[in-house]
């Protein structure tokens, strides 16, 4: 008689340890994010770096600030701060540099990415 072996339950997907070759931060960008973190009491929170539909030329940047790192995520410790990037955003932003400009007129944080074809006029969207 053959013995029926019980299925497991699958073991929850951990989160991926990451280094600054995915996404590196800039010492103003690292400023600002714990700047940010701290006045919204997550101190010991992440910041989600997202590639998402939409924009002038097809793809755009959204950023979130977030208590930790979910399932899959890849985690990149970089300049102090911790950033968080889902698998699939992880495949636009390899290689990418996040800086903060102080300025009156295009202030922000700004994303150099090696992996963007094209940008929109505006900077606020990509192409890949």
């Amino acid at each position: 008689m053959l013995a029926s072996k019980q299925a497991t339950p699958a073991e929850p997907a951990a989160v991926r340890p990451a280094d600054e070759r995915l996404i590196k931060v800039t010492p103003g960008a690292a400023a600002r994010i714990q700047a940010l973190l701290a006045r919204r009491g997550l101190a010991g929170g992440v910041l989600r770096v997202a590639v998402v539909g939409g924009g002038c030329s097809g793809l755009q940047y959204q950023m979130d600030l977030e208590a930790g790192p979910a399932p899959r995520d890849f985690l990149v410790e970089s300049a102090g701060v911790r950033v968080v990037v889902d698998p699939k955003s992880a495949l636009y932003v390899t290689g990418a540099e996040l800086d903060y400009v102080e300025a009156l007129q295009g202030g922000g944080f700004k994303v150099r990415n090696p992996n963007a074809a094209s940008t929109c006029s505006c900077g606020e969207s990509f192409s890949a």
